[in-house]
């Protein structure tokens, strides 16, 4: 578990990191896909890439019953790439972050649901 280098093959530039790792969510732990690229990577299909590399690598091989994405509500380019792997939103929670409240929502993508879209 933890956040891996994402190396871009073309040149073996390390242009971010992706994996997966235990996060609080409301009294329990929860097992995220976290992603975060260079700023000069966004938008470039790389997040989506590496997150569902990390969702398949969640649900198939290490056998999950679900995985998801906390993403701070304002994160527009975060939720598209949840939404772009499958995921939809489930629940949100406001979080204290650098001295201020801000909402949070947790997109979640289930084993069994993901079966039954690939059915």
């Amino acid at each position: 578990m933890g956040l891996w280098a994402v190396i871009r093959k073309s040149d073996g530039v390390m242009i971010g990191q992706c994996g997966l790792t235990w996060q609080p969510w409301k009294n329990r732990q929860v097992l995220e896909i976290g992603y975060l690229f260079n700023r000069k990577y966004w938008h470039l299909g790389y997040a989506a890439e590496a997150a569902a590399a990390c969702r398949d690598l969640a649900l198939d091989r290490l056998q999950a019953e679900e995985v998801c994405c906390i993403i701070r509500d304002s994160n527009e380019p975060s939720q598209k790439t949840a939404l772009g792997i499958g995921m939809k939103p489930q629940d949100g929670e406001v979080r204290h972050c650098r001295g201020q409240d801000m909402p949070h929502t947790r997109c979640v993508l289930s084993r069994r649901l993901r079966e039954g879209q690939e059915a």
